[in-house]
């Protein structure tokens, strides 16, 4: 619930609904100089945890204190709690980069937003959508269950992009009528954590599959699709 919750605050934030939030966020007396280097901070603070969390060592170091079964609700729940901070203190800088006024300008930039929306959603659920929120680990563990063997799938959109959800996010980031400078530091903070992120996450993905995930990168773009180039693909 808690992750609905910050996915729903943060949807918001980025739609400029502040009729919405009005009850759960702040806006502090601290000038345009403070408000960027707040916000700046509370995209670190999102995108550190977030980062080093998911990788393997930082994995097995957290075991030492945290049930393997709970592990990865545990890092749902941080991720979220940071989501939610974010989302409630950034602090908005109102200059103005574009805006859109046609209203098919408008209903367009609005679409794209959806689509990317439904492609991050639909996207968890292609792989395993209880599995990746940690729902299915906490409860493998009462009812005795074996936990699966990861495989190696590419359903559908995978086909498209190796990583679909990510690419709706970047959807969701960018598609603005109304582009200001809070909005455009939150987008640009967000993309580069996305694409260092992902960068972290194709190592480790070569690690566990080896040779498949090698040729797999060499078929399908990385975050946009139709979008390649070519480079030099080890196995570290």
């Amino acid at each position: 619930m808690i992750y609905l919750f910050s996915t729903v605050v943060f949807v918001f934030r980025l739609l400029d609904a502040t009729q919405f939030m009005e009850a759960i966020t702040f806006e502090f007396q601290i000038g345009l100089i403070g408000s960027i280097f707040l916000d700046i901070a509370l995209i670190v603070i999102f995108s550190i945890p977030h980062s080093v969390m998911a990788r393997e060592d930082f994995k097995k170091y957290c075991r030492r204190m945290i049930p393997l079964p709970i592990e990865r609700s545990f890092y749902v729940f941080l991720t979220s709690i940071t989501l939610i901070l974010l989302s409630c203190l950034w602090q908005p800088v109102y200059f103005e980069i574009w805006n859109i006024k046609t209203n098919f300008g408008i209903y367009m930039t609005y679409s794209i937003f959806l689509i990317g929306l439904l492609l991050a959603v639909v996207s968890t659920f292609l792989i395993d959508h209880f599995e990746l929120f940690g729902l299915k680990q906490a409860w493998n563990f009462p009812t005795k269950t074996e936990p699966h063997t990861t495989k190696f799938v590419t359903p559908s959109l995978y086909k498209l992009v190796r990583h679909p959800m990510m690419f709706g996010m970047l959807l969701v980031l960018w598609s603005t009528p109304l582009m200001n400078a809070g909005h455009l530091l939150l987008s640009i903070g967000m993309t580069l954590y996305i694409i260092v992120g992902t960068l972290f996450e194709e190592r480790d993905l070569v690690r566990n599959f080896g040779e498949k995930y090698l040729r797999y990168k060499r078929v399908v773009p990385m975050l946009l699709p139709f979008f390649t180039f070519k480079q030099k693909i080890t196995k570290n």
